[in-house]
């Protein structure tokens, strides 16, 4: 996937003030030609993580977290797949979402979805969704039920209206302080890496990296969905684990609006959010995972 030089290799001469290490190259099939990444041997600082952004991004290289969980599985056991990834450039967002709608939401929404844009009453008894953008499915009903199952893919959500309160780095920086505040009680500990990427939104195409492999196979067209997300929210990947995501966002929605509007990108790039975690309804999540965060987490079954 990489279309520049990997400084990896020369880490040792890059005149990085690193902590000790180690460079991965495991992959699924076996070592990779060059190393994936590098990361550190113990825990991760808010301190450490700020200078290696400064540092390293002149290498091309970018820090991110990665966490063990609770199994305890560091990126040696991964099952990283480079050869299984493209460019994230060589996709559209919008048409990666509606593909992932179209596959996803009829089924495991259906009926739980409203027509009118609003994501449905937030009463329904299963699975709620997001709206579909069309005026082919009535609401008939209290529990937000519908005829017309998902509907067309509702498009791509509106920048939000606000402007950024603070640089989307520093909003990062916070985010990886709190994370290693308390790593080891809800992350199974966390460690800084080293990726090469010249953009946050790449990094888990740079590794080639297999947590949503139940749900896409090429991160590449995950990542692309990420730029898109850096561009209208100014997220960062802050931390990987083996099927987990955390991202910043320096400018999430303002308005429940923007933030139901939202919600069908999150249900497209991430069923498992909605479908597995409860209440199972994309209106509270829209409330309550959206609405003013900072931060965003996905986890892939």
């Amino acid at each position: 996937m990489a279309t520049l030089p990997n400084p990896l290799p020369s880490l040792d001469s890059s005149g990085l003030d690193l902590p000790p290490g180690s460079l991965v190259d495991a992959t699924l099939d076996g070592p990779w030609h060059e190393p994936l990444l590098w990361y550190a041997d113990g825990p991760a600082d808010q301190r450490g993580w700020s200078a290696l952004r400064t540092s390293g991004r002149r290498l091309g290289l970018l820090p991110v977290l990665v966490t063990g969980g609770s199994r305890d599985q560091w990126p040696e056991d991964w099952d990283l797949c480079p050869d299984g990834t493209s460019y994230p450039g060589d996709h559209d967002a919008d048409e990666v979402l509606a593909g992932y709608w179209t596959d996803y939401a009829d089924d495991e929404v259906g009926d739980g979805l409203a027509a009118d844009g609003t994501g449905g009453t937030g009463e329904a008894s299963g699975k709620d969704g997001e709206d579909s953008g069309e005026d082919n499915g009535e609401d008939n009903g209290e529990d937000g039920e519908q005829s017309g199952g998902a509907g067309s893919w509702p498009g791509l959500a509106p920048v939000p209206a606000r402007e950024a309160p603070e640089d989307p780095d520093a909003v990062a920086a916070g985010l990886v302080g709190v994370i290693t505040a308390d790593a080891d009680e809800w992350l199974g500990g966390a460690r800084i890496a080293l990726v090469p990427a010249r953009r946050s939104a790449d990094i888990p195409a740079a590794i080639g990296w297999s947590g949503p492999m139940n749900h896409e196979n090429d991160v590449a067209r995950l990542c692309a969905v990420l730029r898109s997300w850096e561009d209208r929210y100014d997220a960062r990947v802050v931390a990987l684990g083996f099927d987990t995501m955390i991202v910043s966002v320096g400018r999430p929605p303002g308005t429940i609006e923007e933030a139901r509007a939202l919600a069908a990108e999150h249900y497209a790039f991430c069923p498992d959010n909605i479908d597995q975690s409860p209440p199972y309804d994309l209106d509270v999540y829209a409330e309550k995972a959206i609405l003013n965060q900072e931060a965003w987490s996905f986890w892939w079954d």
